[in-house]
């Protein structure tokens, strides 16, 4: 933890400095048009530099965060005017009294019939002339609204940063839930009939629920994690359907060096049972590919249907779909696609992932089923070659 916020301090510090030689080398060049020199022109700017970072920090880690951040907007005006107009004033002040009359002494030592009305007059006089009192209050708050257009530029895309990852959190804790209460409800179908297997569930279960608290906050984990705990679901669903099920699950591709983000498989392998398997008597079959290579990750479930479907609350199961929709898009932006069939006797759902510069809309196929929604754990298994 201290190690991670000194790494972060020194990163903001080197920014910080990066960002104020930019500025330096950069009013450097403009000084030196028309003039004597860099080394003129660097010198004069530095006799200037200290308005500027003390402009900028003092209205940045001082005013705003006082005012502005707490929407006390009458004192952030006020403190703003106060401040801005002391820094125009002194910055007048150390142009007529240093960086003006050396600047003149440097030209004047290459052109000495050169003549510069700005530092004619008396130190009041020259104070008092609006022209030049303009250009100074320009001059000190041009590098300072810079400095503040990038500091608000990073604070929005930190804060929408945030936003997203509360999202996908809120969109990942959704999972837990419905996966638990869908394994429970297997675990209570066999413990009604005493089944002998209902330990066995229950130490699957156990062994899920430890890769959902301890692994799925990651924001991405191997593909092989999530490849064991799909099988480690079917074979807790094996146990629940026996030979009533044809079940095969195939993989192609090596999936040990792969990684992706949890719990966006799983969702259709769970729907694959619950709308499918789950819905027939007999003659059910599921099938699973997984097809792994360097640039992509893709999923295909299909799952028989029965012929009259059981109708349903409206108001249950629509969160997966839509849940792994938004997971999608947050995670995998233009870089997935997500198409489904559903047909009359059977349903398919193909999920693509892709980790090259490629971009694939999300797209549904005729109408979109309902999910709900799993998680996922670890156990590796034997694959089986599926059947079509």
């Amino acid at each position: 933890m201290v190690v991670s916020a000194f790494i972060q301090t020194r990163k903001r510090l080197l920014t910080h400095v990066f960002f104020w030689v930019v500025i330096l080398l950069w009013l450097t060049q403009l000084f030196e048009v028309g003039g004597p020199g860099y080394t003129v022109a660097f010198n004069t700017v530095l006799l200037l530099f200290p308005i500027h970072l003390i402009y900028f920090y003092t209205l940045a880690y001082a005013v705003l965060p006082k005012y502005l951040y707490t929407r006390k907007f009458l004192q952030l005006i006020l403190s703003f005017a106060l401040l801005a107009i002391g820094c125009v004033l002194v910055y007048r002040s150390i142009e007529i009294l240093f960086a003006d009359p050396y600047f003149f002494k440097e030209m004047h030592k290459l052109y000495p019939d050169w003549k510069w009305k700005k530092i004619e007059g008396t130190f009041t006089e020259q104070f008092t002339n609006m022209e030049y009192m303009i250009h100074a209050l320009e001059q000190s708050n041009s590098v300072v609204w810079i400095a503040l257009v990038i500091k608000f530029f990073r604070m929005w895309y930190e804060r929408k940063q945030v936003a997203l990852q509360a999202e996908l959190n809120f969109l990942k804790s959704q999972i837990h839930p419905h996966f638990l209460f869908n394994t429970l409800n297997n675990l209570y179908a066999l413990t009604l009939n005493q089944s002998p297997k209902s330990p066995e569930v229950v130490l699957g279960l156990s062994d899920i629920l430890r890769y959902m608290l301890y692994e799925c906050n990651a924001k991405d984990v191997f593909l092989k994690r999530d490849v064991a705990i799909i099988h480690n679901y079917l074979t807790l669903e094996r146990l629940r359907y026996g030979d009533r099920l044809d079940l095969n699950f195939s993989i192609k591709g090596d999936i040990a060096d792969q990684r992706i983000a949890p719990l966006l498989m799983i969702p259709l392998v769970e729907n694959a049972f619950k709308h499918g398997a789950s819905e027939m008597i007999e003659e059910a079959w599921i099938n699973i590919d997984l097809d792994v290579n360097y640039a992509r990750i893709k999923l295909k479930v299909s799952n028989s249907r029965p012929s009259q479907l059981p109708e349903r609350d409206s108001t249950c199961g629509n969160i997966g779909l839509q849940n792994l929709k938004k997971r999608l898009e947050l995670i995998y932006p233009n870089n997935h696609l997500l198409t489904i069939y559903e047909e009359d006797d059977i349903y398919l759902a193909i999920l693509q992932i892709n980790f090259d510069t490629f971009s694939y809309p999300v797209k549904a196929m005729k109408k979109e089923a309902t999910f709900e929604t799993p998680c996922t754990d670890t156990i590796i298994l034997e694959s089986k070659p599926s059947q079509s």
